[in-house]
C-alpha cells in the first residue's frame, strides 16, 4: 500500500488566442536588465560538507527511501559538492549518473515564471493584465456564478482561485471534470484541459487565498499567446539557450538518460511507476503518467511538463541568485520576496510566504528549517527539492527518482542540516 501524505506537509515541506497587449512605446527606455549568461561554476570541494551529505544520501539509499539521487551544492559561485548515488533504473541495474535526465514536475514552474517576468520587463505583458486579455475563453466562475478577473500576478503567486485535483477526494469537482494536473493524460491538448479547468468553480475570489494550483499551466498559455510563440520556444529564448541548459526543455533529447521514476510505499521498497499510478496524497492522490513526456501531442505544462538535469538546474538557480537571469533589478527583487501580504497564506505553514518563483522563508525558526531568512525554495512531485539562500550564497539541487521522499520526506530536512551543519 502506498502511504498517504497530508496536504499540509507538502506545502510546508516544499516551501507546473486573445487580443495582443499593446506594445511598449517606442520612446520608452529599455528595461534595466542584466543579460542572462551561463554561470561559470568552479570546482571547489568542501570535505566537511561532503562527509555529512554523503552519509545522508547513503542512508536514504540503504534504507530504501530513494532508489537514486543527484545532489549539487554551489556556494558563492563554487561547486562545493556534487554526487550521483543509487540507481537510475533498478530493474536494469543502471547506476545513477550526474547527467541523468529527470522529469522536473513543479520545478518547471520557476523556469516559466522567469520567462513570464522577462515579458513583463519588455512591456509585452503586465502583472495586472487580466488573463482574458490573452485567453478570452478562460473565465472560471465562483460558486455564486460570478466570474471575477484573474490577473497574471495572481497566476504567479497561486492566488488565482484555481487548485489541483490532488487536493480533493476522488469525487471532487476537478476529478468530475477530468482535469489533468499536467503530470498525467499523455496526449492531452491544452484546449481540452483548459475547457475542463474553466468549468470548475474557483475555490476563492482571486487575490484572497494562496492555493498551490494549475495557475502556472494557465500562465504558460497566456505568455505563449502574448508573445505569439509556443511555450517551449519562449522558455528556450529567455532561459535555457542563454544559460546553456542543453538538457532542459519540454521534450527529451536523449531518452537513454531519462531516469525511471518510483513511488514510496507505506512499507517496503519503492515501486516502479507506470502510467495510471495514483500515489496517495492529501485527501486524494497524485496521478502520474511517466510516458507523458514522450508524447509529442501532450501540451507543454507550464507547471509540470519539463525535463532537465541537476547541473542545468543549478546553473539556472545560480543565475537567479546572482541576478544574471535577464530581469530588471526591481523585477528580480520582487521575484525573490514574499508577495502574499494581506492574503490568506495559511496553507504554506508558519514562517513562510511566496514570491514569484517559490516559497520564501520569512522566519526559519517558525518554519523549522536551518536555512536563512529570505531563502527561496520549492520542489517537484517526482521527488525533487531546490533552494536558493541569498544570505549564505548557496544554491542547492536535489533530484531523485522517488516520490515523494525527495520532495517532502526525511531526506529533505536531513540534507538541509547536512549542508548547514546545524
Amino acid at each position: 500500500m502506498l502511504r498517504t501524505l497530508p496536504r499540509s506537509l507538502f506545502l510546508v515541506a516544499v516551501v507546473a488566442c486573445g487580443a495582443p497587449h499593446a506594445p511598449p512605446s517606442a520612446a520608452a527606455p529599455p528595461a534595466d536588465t542584466t543579460a542572462p549568461s551561463e554561470p561559470a561554476l568552479r570546482d571547489a570541494p568542501d570535505p566537511v560538507i561532503a562527509a555529512r551529505v554523503d552519509a545522508t544520501l547513503d542512508a536514504a539509499v540503504h534504507e530504501h527511501r530513494v532508489v537514486g539521487a543527484v545532489v549539487l551544492v554551489a556556494r558563492d559561485g563554487q561547486l562545493v559538492y556534487h554526487r550521483a548515488v543509487g540507481l537510475a533504473d533498478r530493474e536494469r541495474g543502471t547506476a545513477m549518473r550526474e547527467d541523468g535526465v529527470f522529469r522536473l514536475a513543479s520545478m518547471t514552474k520557476a523556469l516559466v515564471a522567469v520567462t513570464a517576468l522577462t515579458l513583463v520587463d519588455r512591456g509585452v505583458i503586465s502583472l495586472d493584465d487580466p488573463v482574458t486579455r490573452y485567453l478570452p475563453e478562460f473565465a472560471p466562475k465562483l460558486a455564486d456564478g460570478s466570474a471575477p478577473p484573474i490577473t497574471i500576478r495572481e497566476l504567479l503567486t497561486h492566488t488565482s482561485g484555481l487548485s489541483y485535483s490532488f487536493f480533493e477526494p476522488e469525487d471532487g469537482p476537478y476529478h468530475r471534470a477530468g482535469v489533468s494536473d499536467g503530470l498525467d493524460a499523455p496526449g492531452r491538448s491544452w484546449s481540452d484541459n483548459e475547457r475542463r479547468l474553466a468549468s470548475v468553480p474557483l475555490i476563492a475570489p482571486p487575490g484572497t487565498r494562496f492555493r498551490y494550483s494549475l495557475s502556472t499551466d494557465v500562465l504558460g498559455e497566456v505568455i505563449a499567446h502574448a508573445a505569439k510563440l509556443p511555450l517551449p520556444a519562449l522558455v528556450a529564448r529567455a532561459v535555457t539557450t542563454p544559460l546553456g541548459l542543453r538538457d532542459t526543455g519540454f521534450s527529451v533529447s536523449d531518452p537513454a538518460r531519462l531516469v525511471t521514476p518510483y513511488a514510496n510505499q507505506a512499507s517496503g521498497p519503492p515501486i516502479k511507476m507506470t502510467d495510471g499510478i495514483v500515489v496517495p496524497f492529501a485527501a486524494g492522490g497524485i496521478a502520474f503518467a511517466p510516458s507523458r513526456i514522450l508524447h509529442a501531442a501532450s501540451y507543454p505544462s507550464g507547471g509540470a511538463g519539463a525535463v532537465g538535469t541537476a547541473r542545468d538546474y543549478l546553473r539556472f538557480l545560480e543565475a537567479v541568485r546572482t541576478a544574471h537571469i535577464g530581469l530588471a533589478p526591481a523585477t528580480h527583487a520582487a521575484a525573490l520576496h514574499d508577495q502574499l501580504a494581506g492574503v490568506d497564506a495559511s496553507e504554506l505553514g508558519p514562517g513562510k510566504g511566496f514570491g514569484f518563483l517559490g516559497s520564501v522563508i520569512l522566519d526559519p525558526s517558525a518554519a523549522g528549517t536551518p536555512v536563512s531568512s529570505g531563502t527561496v525554495l520549492w520542489g517537484g512531485a517526482y521527488g525533487h527539492t531546490w533552494w536558493i539562500d541569498p544570505t549564505a550564497k548557496l544554491s542547492v539541487v536535489l533530484l531523485t527518482n522517488t516520490a515523494f521522499e525527495g520532495m517532502m520526506g526525511r531526506l529533505v530536512g536531513d540534507l538541509q542540516h547536512a549542508i548547514y551543519g546545524r
